[in-house]
Order: C-alpha cells, then structure tokens, then sequence
C-alpha cells in the first residue's frame, strides 16, 4: 500500500467540528421542537426568578431592620410590674426612677403611669367611640427614653404639664381624627378639656405610646388622683452594658420583690422579626431549589427523549466521520442552551 494511500486514510480518520458548526447542529433540536423547549425552558425560568426574587425581597427586609435597629438603639430596657405568686398584680415603687438611675451605665429613665380617664374627640359622644386608647401620665424625658420623634406641635415641659394639655401618639390621633397640633384642638379627658399641643410619630420601640394620650404628672394628680408610680419605666443604659444592667435592674427598682418585676429589651422585637425572616427566606429558597430540580429534571427529560427519537440520526453519524466524543459535545451543547434560555429568562424577569 501505498504512502499517499495510507496518507489518505489518515485525513479521512480525523474528523473536525468548528464552533459555527457546534453551536447550530446544537441548536437545531431546540427549534426543532419550540414547543417543547419553550416549556421546558418556563420551568427553568420560574426557578431562578423565585431564588433571585427570594433572595432579593429578604436582603431588603433584612437590611431595613438592621437599619432601625441601628437607628433606634439596642440600649432600651423596659420595665414593668409583674405579678405575684399568686397571680395578683403588682406597682413599681415610686422611686424606680431614681433607684434606676442610680445604676452607673444607665444614661437615663423615665416612666409612663395610666390614668383612669378616657378621651373622647367631644364630650358628646359616648366612651365606646374611642375605646382602646389610653390616658397616661408622662415624664418628660419619655420621648428621649424612646427614641420618639413628634410629627407636629410640642412636647410636655415644664410649664405644660402643670396645665391640661395632651400630647397625642400616632394610632390615637388617627382615631380622633386630629393632624395638627397648632390650631387650638381639644380633646375631653375624663371631665375636663384638654389641648392638643403635639402629635408623635409612630414609636417603633414603644407600641403601647402609639395608643395614648400623654398628659403631666401634676395634672393628672391634681385632677385624677394619679400617683407617679410608673406603669411603664424606659431605662438607656450604655449600648455595651444593657445585658449588666438587665441582670440587676428588677433588684434595683424592687428590692423587697425583685421576682415581681418584669425587665424586657423592645428591641427583641425587632431582631425576632429578623430571625423569623431569615427563616421565611430560607423556606423559600428551599421551595425555588426544589422548582429548579424540577427544571433540571425536565431538561434530562428532554434530552433522552431527544436521544431516543435521534438514535438513527446519531447512529449515521459515525459513517460521516463524526467521533463519540462530537456526538456528546453537541448534546452537551443543546442542554446548555436550553438551561441558558431559562436562566437568562428567570434572571431578566421583573419580578427578580
């Protein structure tokens, strides 16, 4: 046998496939059979949005929480009387606020004491029509301890408190139907008028303030008998010490009962809504995980039916000179298009 023959035999036994050629004997299933592509490329698509959604939506979330966190303080300490033994309710002593403050990390304290009295927006209505909104009596320095802000008007000093003026919280205001502090509003408080000389904003740390009516001690002594034990006392402490200070607080402000005394941290609140989304995040990250399975388990789907219904297309092949090796590259080739066509779906999606 000749050198040219066995030359020859070597050029027809190596066999080339360029990337032009790769790329659309690759693609030609797929537009092939549009339908079924389509379909199984929505599947896909509807998995990355979901991740790509998911992750998104909760990293928002997260972050503005952190934010209000970081804006409000971790550093705020509720105190609240407890009960007994016997399940009877208990009083904060007069001077917590005092004993609180005596406590070296602790920056400041003030308390809220409940009034026996209702608001109405007239005293021709009757009680039931503002019902859930309290009357309590206010230190000055409340608004600080909580980190409120006031939407409109003033906040009690030292010559309001001495007077019949009420200061508004946000939920409270909007029952009444009250939005400006500054046009000589009036609201009955058990028998008596009083003026509205500030309206708060919401109180993220201080939920139960949205729903009150804030007036003075001395007024609300002199006119309902109100003593200042504290219903409510808000203490700041230093940031790096509110887990000391927790520990000792109930002693501090009770010590004759200090098992009677109820310490919280509002800001518990905020972050358990932070761990209850990052749980929610990751059930739905699971769910999208799942629906990309799906997606992949479809493309699998596809591509042995697509070889099932080829095998005389793919058996012919070897007699042109393609190699094993071209066969897997293109439908290598075809899955990857159409795992891109629903990624690049899923991920442009408006919703994502």
């Amino acid at each position: 046998m000749s050198a040219t023959t066995k030359a020859g035999r070597g050029t027809v036994g190596r066999s080339r496939l360029r990337l032009v050629d790769l790329l659309r004997v690759g693609t030609i299933g797929l537009r092939a059979r549009r339908s079924r592509t389509a379909l199984t490329a929505l599947g896909i698509a509807i998995g990355i949005a979901a991740l790509v959604s998911v992750v998104g939506i909760s990293a928002s979330s997260r972050a503005e929480v952190v934010a209000e966190l970081d804006a409000l303080g971790t550093d705020l300490l509720r105190v609240a009387p407890g009960q007994t033994a016997f399940g009877d309710a208990t009083t904060l002593p007069e001077s917590a606020r005092a004993t609180a403050s005596r406590i070296g990390p602790v920056t400041s304290a003030a308390g809220v004491t409940y009034v026996d009295a209702t608001v109405r927006r007239t005293d021709l209505i009757s009680e039931s029509v503002t019902g859930g909104v309290a009357v309590v009596a206010a230190d000055q320095g409340v608004l600080d301890a909580i980190s409120g802000r006031l939407a409109d008007g003033r906040f009690l000093d030292d010559a309001s408190e001495q007077l019949p003026t009420v200061v508004l919280g946000a939920d409270t205001a909007r029952r009444l139907g009250i939005t400006d502090a500054d046009a000589g509003i009036r609201v009955w408080i058990g028998d008596q008028w009083f003026a509205v000389i500030g309206i708060l904003e919401p109180a993220a740390l201080a939920p139960d303030i949205d729903a009150s009516a804030l007036i003075g001690y001395p007024v609300a002594a002199e006119l309902f008998d109100t003593t200042r034990s504290p219903s409510t006392l808000y203490v700041r402490t230093v940031p790096e010490q509110v887990e000391s200070v927790r520990a000792v607080l109930a002693r501090s402000v009770d010590p004759e009962s200090p098992n009677e005394v109820d310490v919280s941290r509002p800001s518990d609140a905020l972050a358990a809504r932070a761990t209850t989304d990052a749980a929610l995040r990751n059930l739905l990250l699971a769910l999208g995980a799942v629906a990309l399975v799906v997606g992949g388990v479809g493309i699998t789907n596809v591509m042995v039916i697509s070889v099932l219904e080829r095998r005389s297309e793919i058996g012919v092949r070897p007699a042109h000179g393609a190699r094993r090796a071209h066969v897997a590259i293109h439908l290598h080739v075809e899955a990857a298009s159409l795992a891109a066509q629903g990624g690049i779906g899923g991920a442009a999606h408006p919703s994502a």
